[in-house]
């Protein structure tokens, strides 16, 4: 059945920054600061920082990576591909070739997400709307596939978006996802932050500008939540698993005490409190 698109808007969310050079007045001592001195100190750091996880956690990598695999697994060319909160890109920047692979190994691909500009810019996903995740624009049993990358902890309501997702999924259709953990001492600090000093950290951290930063609910982050709320009739978890990623501190000097604690989280008995949570749900045949 072909998916049809509603013309459902919302306000702009902006999921991606604009690059701090484009604020500096051209020509000046901080624009010449930032496009030469920043950059090469950046590299630099991150050298240093790449040479340090080798040696302390050997093999560590980000969880998008893990991502990415689990994907591949579930795409295929008889198959029909939503994936929500698309923003502009299915992947990191620096995984564009893995985008384009796992996107021409699909026969359609969809795309929805509440932010005009971010649908406009994707270049990846030819189908994509504006919508609601709570009433998805789509007919029932549309798809095969759904996913959601780092989508699902600013979901408000979980059981309503689960109920969409298993309306628009075909019998024995699957939905993937990929979170951070709430049990991870990362995620619930900085759930417990002021926004101010959270949106100052996210753009010191992660280049991320604070209008970029979103709520976030963390309803779905947690084992023990997507276990309760995959409850909902005719869904069944089929798999999950907790992965670490690359150390967020990356150009800090707390990379290696926070390295040292993913090394930790990579035993065994300490799996529950790993960063990063990717689930596979099932709709009934």
């Amino acid at each position: 059945m072909t998916p049809t698109a509603a013309s459902s808007y919302w306000r702009g969310r902006g999921w991606y920054s604009t690059p701090v050079s484009k604020r500096l007045r051209a020509g000046s001592p901080k624009e010449v600061c930032y496009n030469r001195v920043v950059p090469r100190l950046t590299r630099l750091l991150f050298r240093i920082y790449w040479q340090i996880e080798k040696i302390l956690v050997p093999g560590l990598r980000s969880s998008q990576y893990a991502y990415h695999e689990k994907l591949r697994q579930c795409v295929g060319r008889d198959r029909d591909w939503l994936d929500l909160g698309c923003g502009h890109q299915v992947f990191p920047d620096w995984m564009r070739e893995q985008e384009r692979e796992t996107l021409s190994n699909s026969r359609r691909v969809f795309g929805i997400d509440r932010d005009l500009d971010s649908v406009r810019r994707h270049d990846g996903i030819q189908e994509k709307v504006l919508g609601d995740l709570e009433q998805l624009p789509f007919c029932d049993a549309a798809f095969h596939l759904v996913t959601a990358n780092m989508v699902v902890e600013h979901v408000e309501r979980p059981s309503k978006v689960l109920s969409e997702i298993e309306r628009v999924l075909k019998p024995g259709g699957t939905f993937l996802f990929h979170t951070p953990n709430y049990h991870n001492y990362k995620v619930f600090l900085g759930s417990l932050l002021p926004a101010g000093v959270k949106k100052r950290l996210i753009r010191l951290l992660e280049q991320r500008e604070e209008h970029d930063v979103f709520p976030t609910c963390y309803r779905l982050n947690t084992p023990s939540a997507i276990r309760r709320e995959t409850g909902v009739k005719g869904l069944r978890l089929k798999d999950l698993r907790l992965v670490n990623t690359s150390a967020i501190a990356m150009l800090g000097p707390f990379a290696i005490i926070e390295l040292v604690l993913i090394r930790l989280l990579n035993l065994r008995p300490l799996a529950g409190y790993r960063s990063n949570i990717i689930a596979l749900i099932e709709k009934a045949p």
